[in-house]
């Protein structure tokens, strides 16, 4: 008996089938992954911006007037980049409750979109 070389229409269906039953688990866990990474960076390059105000402000006594000047003295190397933006030129540089105080007191992403946990990524 004679069989041609191949496959069947049903069995190629069933390994279609099977390959989007995968990828459907797998997918979302993948972009979900993605996304708390991001978090992580986030959180970290808020950590050494905010550690570096800390320090000048205990060096100097008085806040760097924006992010360029924790790079000029040396501070940080460079700014980051803001993970949700994607550029490092978005941050958002807050100034002191003190409208006497000049500087920068805080950044934060500018980022209006939502996190994992439902907060929004601009008030971290």
């Amino acid at each position: 008996m004679y069989r041609p070389n191949g496959f069947t229409l049903i069995e190629l269906l069933v390994v279609m089938a099977v390959i989007a039953t995968l990828l459907s688990i797998v997918a979302p866990r993948y972009f979900n992954s993605i996304d708390r990474s991001r978090e992580a960076v986030l959180r970290q390059n808020l950590s050494i911006m905010r550690d570096a105000i800390d320090k000048f402000y205990s060096d100097t006594g008085k806040y760097p007037l924006s992010l360029n000047q924790l790079v000029e003295e040396k501070y940080i190397r460079a700014i980051p980049i803001d993970p949700m933006t994607e550029s490092s030129q978005t941050w958002i540089e807050v100034p002191p409750s003190d409208p006497e105080i000049e500087g920068m007191y805080d950044v934060r992403s500018s980022s209006d979109r939502q996190a994992l946990d439902g907060t929004f990524y601009d008030k971290w």
